[in-house]
């Protein structure tokens, strides 16, 4: 447990990229790792984006992730993982969800959005691409896509055995609970 994993969450608002970094960090915390987890909103509210960072182990004093340090970049829009490829380890995985969500700055124009971002992705790094709003949609709700992609993370991290019902029966409502676990599973099961 000494080693201190770092963990990148970006998507854009609305995308539930904090509550997948809650789930993450509460189940973490009851598997008794220390764990310190820092949210940038940015104008998330207005489609602009958001990023979490999750550092784990044996002892972790600062929440933040230098430049170059990830250990895996989640990303729940396939832009915003390139926006953020350069907080990467050289040696980090990608996981990025191949569905394409425009932001605030591609749609006041101000950036336009890349034809090849996957690919682009794809060559700057160790990448798991997986249409994770089809999977969740295909589950009954569109919506849990940030829960099939925390499954993935799950898998590549090797954090199947903490208890990831305790913690997604903490952070979400109780409606929404069995959806989500499904969502999980769903996540871990694209992860060969």
């Amino acid at each position: 447990m000494a080693e201190i994993k770092n963990i990148l969450l970006c998507g854009v608002g609305g995308q539930g990229t904090i509550l997948a970094s809650r789930i993450l960090s509460t189940a973490l915390v009851s598997a008794g790792y220390d764990v310190k987890m820092s949210e940038i909103h940015g104008m998330s509210q207005r489609g602009g984006s958001v990023v979490t960072q999750v550092r784990y182990g044996e002892k972790v004093f600062s929440p933040i992730i230098g430049k170059g340090s990830a250990d895996i970049l989640v990303s729940f829009e396939a832009m915003e993982a390139l926006r953020y490829l350069g907080d990467l380890s050289p040696k980090g995985h990608v996981v990025v969800n191949s569905h394409m969500m425009p932001t605030a700055t591609t749609l006041s124009g101000a950036e336009e959005y890349p034809k090849d971002v996957i690919e682009r992705v794809k060559a700057a790094a160790d990448t798991k691409v997986l249409d994770a709003a089809k999977i969740a949609t295909e589950l009954g709700n569109a919506r849990a896509m940030n829960i099939v992609l925390l499954g993935a993370l799950v898998k590549l991290m090797e954090l199947e055995n903490l208890d990831w019902e305790a913690a997604i029966k903490e952070c979400v409502k109780p409606a929404f609970v069995e959806l989500n676990i499904k969502a999980l599973a769903a996540g871990m099961a694209t992860v060969a």
